[in-house]
């Protein structure tokens, strides 16, 4: 008895066939607008040097707020667009509901297309949302140890924090630049500081 092969042949070439036949999606989060004071709040593009972590980067984001400055390299193909904030949903607006010092910021790229700058689009924007929170806010990270013998002692003047978490010997930490420990108790540890990625 012969079988045919067109079957098999068929059921080769749908599987070559991609999936989903629709367009690219854009960054959801890089999409979203930021809103923040501009009488608080700087947002400058500046000159940057490039280093051997962003050879590529030639511009950088600087973020000025009332609890200090934060700098961001960002790649030639990222671009920041500011505007006045997005009018109410209700169609009565007071003037008085009119905040004159709200602005906006949007994160934008070249080809929105392109997966690399899909990518680094939603990136920088989170990154800047985080950085214009840092500076205006700060962020506090606590840091509870749960077990019997666990402590933890700041020494201030050579800025290291000492841990006992039940090993022959004590872990010694030392404290990053820009990040302020405080220990209220000995199981208790808060961090604080405007740069969320050495914060947390």
């Amino acid at each position: 008895m012969i079988t045919s092969a067109r079957p098999f042949v068929q059921l080769a070439k749908a599987s070559q066939q991609s999936f989903s036949t629709s367009a690219a999606l854009l960054s959801m989060i890089g999409r979203k607008k930021i809103m923040y004071n501009k009488d608080l709040v700087s947002v400058k593009v500046a000159r940057y040097e490039p280093t051997a972590s962003f050879p590529t980067c030639q511009k950088k984001i600087v973020v000025t707020g009332p609890l200090g400055v934060l700098e961001m390299p960002m790649h030639s193909f990222v671009k920041l667009r500011k505007g006045s904030p997005p009018p109410k949903s209700s169609a009565d607006v007071d003037d008085d509901d009119i905040d004159a010092s709200l602005v906006s910021i949007s994160v934008c790229v070249d080809e929105p297309k392109e997966r690399r700058q899909r990518q680094m689009w939603g990136t920088t924007r989170a990154l800047l949302n985080s950085m214009i929170e840092g500076v205006t806010e700060s962020f506090v990270l606590p840091i509870r140890f749960s077990g019997v013998g666990y402590r933890a002692t700041l020494n201030e003047e050579e800025r290291t924090l000492v841990l006992r978490l039940g090993y022959a010997e004590n872990i010694t930490l030392d404290v990053p630049e820009g990040v302020n420990i405080k220990v209220p108790q000995p199981q208790r540890i808060l961090l604080q500081g405007i740069d969320k990625g050495k914060t947390t």
